[in-house]
């Protein structure tokens, strides 16, 4: 529910033809001054696509331009299959909204932003680092890191569950960004604790290690785990690290930790954990917002026993999953200037929270200065749930990726392979850490090639 498919650059050609037909949402103005067609991400929440369309159109009418926009549903992996097929045949949108790995699939495609993003970093501080690897190709920004659809992971948890058992998390990740003593005990070791209680509970925590692209939560949530432990697969040069000492104590912690796991974990997408919280049957998942909200309108009385928090820390920090969304100009593009202008128009602070309050905070802007507005603070049930859900100062938490300790074609592999849950899954089946590593070895042998 929280995330859409990913494809490798390998697999993008391949795709192009199956490309379908996309449902359309058209701004026209009276102006003669060039066109612009623009693909957008078709928010999942209510409303916050008319506030972008507000935006396109108030632009367009002031600098005459006729602007065609699109907003493309991620189901079905259309928005990934659009940019796949534009790119085959060198046409399409002069704008184009990237997701995760796609901005560096397609960065041969597209015109260098360079100038754009140095202004914004300017602006609005600098990136997060994932959004730097991922939008950076060849030492240059060849896409904008978007606010719409960019979002963390962090622990989604039930407030009287964790009480019950003696941890107040509102008392230790309240809606101020502060420091305090109980979050240093915030740690995956104690998260070992509560995940044994919520299955005595019959509770369970909805964490998965289903196949591929299909539970992209599970494998975002096994890369944070690997670094909040210093275990990396394959290091930047290209190097198998599956013997160090950090993955050996990564899969030592994830043998213990799989025991409570649901039964059915293996078989997860990225649904089943929204599903899991919603319906009353997790005491804690790892996910943007998104089943938060869902509850808020299916089911308030589990929304309003929510609280988003950061992540538990290991020996190497504490890392939050995080998934970046990009606004990227086509080389191909008829109008590169007007494209690039919109863009940057888009991504004004002012411009960037009137979205962010449309979509309930769930767009989390990847700049560092961008973390202050109010929408976090006073979305509720209960007031301040999501307050926690964007990187700040004092919690400490790091982005991650899972797998980009290495170059990005091969760490896209990795991801969409979802090579971490099947490590996770092999472990929980009963394999010893040497088996384990003995077949990842074999997984990965051609990635690096």
């Amino acid at each position: 529910m929280s995330k859409p498919l990913n494809i490798s650059r390998r697999s993008a050609v391949k795709m192009g033809a199956a490309a379908a037909a996309l449902p359309l949402v058209h701004i026209r103005t009276a102006g003669a001054a060039g066109k612009l067609n623009v693909g957008f991400w078709d928010h999942w929440v209510p409303g916050a696509n008319d506030v972008m369309a507000k935006q396109v159109s108030a632009w367009a009418e002031q600098n005459k331009v006729d602007v065609n926009t699109d907003f493309i549903t991620s189901s079905g992996g259309k928005l990934q299959l659009t940019p796949a097929a534009e790119t085959q045949a060198k046409t399409g949108h002069d704008i184009m909204t990237f997701v995760n790995w796609d901005a560096q699939n397609y960065a041969e495609f597209l015109e260098p932003v360079d100038d754009t993003v140095g202004r914004l970093i300017a602006a609005h501080g600098e990136t997060t680092a994932t959004a730097a690897y991922l939008g950076k190709f060849k030492g240059h920004w060849t896409a904008v890191p978007a606010s719409n659809g960019t979002q963390t992971k962090p622990p989604c948890a039930r407030i009287s569950w964790f009480k019950k058992h003696g941890l107040d998390i509102q008392e230790m990740y309240p809606a101020k960004d502060e420091k305090n003593a109980l979050q240093d005990a915030w740690t995956w070791e104690n998260f070992l604790k509560y995940a044994e209680l919520a299955v005595k509970d019959n509770m369970t925590f909805a964490l998965g290690m289903g196949s591929g692209t299909l539970n992209t939560d599970g494998t975002d949530l096994h890369g944070a785990i690997f670094a909040a432990f210093g275990g990396v697969l394959i290091d930047a040069a290209g190097k198998s690290q599956l013997k160090s000492d950090g993955t050996r104590a990564a899969m030592e912690y994830a043998q213990r930790l799989v025991k409570f796991y649901p039964a059915d974990a293996v078989s997860f997408d990225d649904a089943s954990n929204n599903r899991a919280l919603i319906s009353g049957k997790s005491a804690l998942i790892f996910n943007p917002p998104s089943a938060w909200a869902v509850a808020k309108r299916d089911n308030i009385a589990i929304a309003s026993d929510c609280w988003t928090f950061p992540a538990p820390s290991g020996p190497k920090g504490r890392f939050i999953p995080t998934q970046t969304y990009f606004w990227g100009t086509y080389s191909f593009s008829k109008n590169k200037t007007a494209s690039k202008e919109l863009i940057e128009h888009l991504m004004q602070r002012e411009n960037i929270e009137a979205r962010d309050i449309a979509s309930q905070g769930y767009d989390l802007p990847p700049y560092a200065k961008l973390t202050d507005f109010k929408v976090w603070e006073e979305v509720g049930p209960p007031k301040g749930t999501v307050f926690n859900y964007p990187l700040r100062a004092a919690s400490g938490q790091k982005p991650s990726l899972t797998a980009s300790e290495a170059a990005p074609e091969i760490a896209v592999q990795i991801y969409n392979r979802g090579v971490h849950n099947q490590m996770f899954a092999k472990l929980r089946d009963g394999q010893t850490i040497e088996q384990v590593i003995a077949w990842t070895a074999d997984e990965l042998e051609g990635y690096a090639r």
